[in-house]
């Protein structure tokens, strides 16, 4: 680099179509500040800043659609999964070209990090065209290998799992430029105080099994789970702590329920202490997002995965189930069922506990921060424009 403060800028690219890969990049922004606080991470929104038309609407539809119709966004997953999808991704990031040019030439990164597959696939063009030279890394924020995450110029892949790093090589990246930490998590998720205090420190009964129900950012959990009055069918009398997010039309309507229930039962909304309620719980019941399980796991936080998405959650709910650390309700009275079984078994949810304590996750983001760094020292060429690549457009 020409400057000695540009060699030391990160460029993150995230965006919030759900909040697993802003989470992700997040995390490594932190990590990066506390670990290397000479570097400065700059976060971008993705869609925001490239595509800023196509943008509001995109997360509208798209949000909507795997909510509303979840059976076709599966189908299209399992259809494109092995399908590589560079060129339909091309054409759409041919649209955002000259302003992630000049966005770049600004910013003077010495990395750039995607934690987003329509950045990793942005990148990648940019790369492909001559009109970039960078390091690139891609972050993938969910145990899957889909295609839309693998493009021919990223240079290192940072993976959750092993299995993921085995399905990349299948794919044809080469083994060295994969390296496994982990899915980055924020640094509050691996640090646990005992049950009782932080249990008291939230206002919480120390007593009572407590259970925690959450479904990402943008709450979709719930919408089949309104009626509160049902879980006044389990055994036990229970402590249920219910994150909807952004979810304001749930919040409500289960506030409206709230005299039906016989349990001890807590509404928040979109929260950012959520590490602390997952170190309060006994168990966490949520759809297996990428980010949500890392953190439960880090916490050593038994789950029961309930209304997963197909696509990305059915893989992440394979590797936790897999792993031990995970059980999973089919419906609405499998969820009381199971919930009830295992509130009723301590030794179930003893060796959920047990499972999480393999993973070695809680440094996720800084071993992940600590690979992006050394990417960053790779001798390469910072910049060259193809303008008459550019003219063309």
């Amino acid at each position: 680099m020409t400057d000695s403060l540009s060699s030391k800028r990160i460029l993150l690219l995230s965006s919030n179509y759900g909040d697993g890969h802003q989470q992700a990049a997040a995390a490594l922004r932190e990590a990066i500040r506390l670990g290397n606080p000479d570097h400065k991470p700059i976060m971008l929104d993705f869609m925001r800043w490239f595509h800023p038309y196509v943008y509001p609407i995109s997360r509208y539809v798209f949000l909507r659609g795997v909510q509303k119709f979840p059976s076709v966004y599966g189908y299209l997953f399992q259809k494109t999964r092995g399908v590589h999808s560079s060129a339909i991704l091309k054409t759409f990031n041919l649209l955002s070209i000259r302003r992630m040019v000049r966005m770049i030439e600004a910013v003077r990164p010495s990395v750039i990090v995607s934690t987003f597959p329509l950045a990793a696939a942005a990148v990648s063009l940019l790369k492909e065209q001559g009109l970039i030279d960078l390091p690139t890394v891609t972050v993938i924020t969910d145990h899957t290998d889909h295609s839309y995450w693998i493009h021919p110029f990223t240079d290192q892949y940072i993976v959750g799992s092993e299995p993921v790093r085995r399905a990349l090589i299948r794919s044809g990246v080469e083994p060295s430029n994969i390296s496994v930490t982990g899915i980055p998590i924020r640094p509050e998720f691996s640090r646990l105080q005992p049950k009782k205090t932080i249990r008291e420190k939230l206002g919480l009964d120390p007593n009572l099994p407590t259970v925690l129900m959450m479904g990402g950012g943008v709450g979709i959990l719930g919408e089949g789970l309104i009626d509160l009055a049902s879980f006044n069918h389990l055994p036990h009398n229970i402590q249920l702590i219910i994150v909807c997010g952004h979810n304001q039309k749930l919040l409500h309507r289960l506030e409206e329920q709230l005299p039906a229930s016989r349990h001890r039962v807590i509404l928040t909304g979109y929260i950012d202490y959520v590490h602390e309620l997952m170190n309060a719980s006994d168990l966490l019941i949520t759809k297996a997002g990428g980010l949500t399980t890392s953190e439960a796991v880090a916490q050593q936080l038994p789950m029961l995965f309930y209304k997963s998405l197909p696509g990305q959650e059915r893989d992440n709910a394979k590797f936790f189930l897999k792993a031990g650390v995970a059980t999973e309700a089919a419906d609405d009275r499998d969820l009381l069922e199971k919930l009830a079984h295992i509130l009723s078994n301590p030794q179930m949810l003893w060796k959920m506990e047990q499972n999480a304590l393999r993973f070695n996750t809680k440094r996720s983001a800084f071993d992940a921060a600590d690979i992006i760094l050394q990417v960053a020292r790779r001798p390469q060429t910072p910049y060259y424009s193809n303008q008459e690549w550019i003219a063309q457009l």
